[in-house]
């Protein structure tokens, strides 16, 4: 039995693209948390608290770089309620690590926020977000500050 060039040409680019299926749908995962990332971005600088809920996991730990950890219900109504007001969140140097169902981000964050008085604060931190794929999209489930 001879096997033609056409069958080998067949047999290669079968092999191929069934090994670049995982690698396209990871690429896609990545695209689909960068945006999820700036979801909750834009929903923290609206105060979108139906945004905010649908973005976060239930069991949501969200970690300040002072510190403090605030769970789902904790870290929506704060935003939502504007006891902490967002001028202003720039993210750079973002990278996206896709691990199955979980996604690594780490960024910087530079933000202007206050408290309704008038007086902003700047924050220039370091971030490490732990997100989870759910059948309703990518939801932030952990979340930890450091200073940069």
């Amino acid at each position: 039995m001879s096997i033609s060039r056409r069958q080998v040409s067949a047999l290669a680019f079968l092999a191929l693209g069934a090994t670049a299926a995982p690698a396209l749908a990871q690429t896609n995962d990545a695209a689909a948390v960068a945006e999820a990332v700036t979801a909750l971005r834009n929903a923290m600088l609206g105060a979108d608290k139906a945004k905010l809920e649908s973005l976060v996991s239930d069991q949501l730990s969200y970690g300040h770089s002072a510190g403090k950890v605030e769970n789902k219900k904790e870290f929506v109504e704060v935003i939502a309620s504007k006891k902490s007001v967002y001028k202003s969140i720039e993210l750079s140097n973002q990278t996206v690590a896709v691990a199955g169902n979980n996604a690594i981000v780490r960024h910087a964050w530079e933000s202007e926020s206050g408290t309704g008085d008038g007086k902003w604060n700047v924050s220039k931190i370091g971030v490490l977000q732990v997100w989870q794929k759910d059948p309703g999209g990518w939801k932030l489930l952990a979340r930890q500050a450091f200073k940069a």
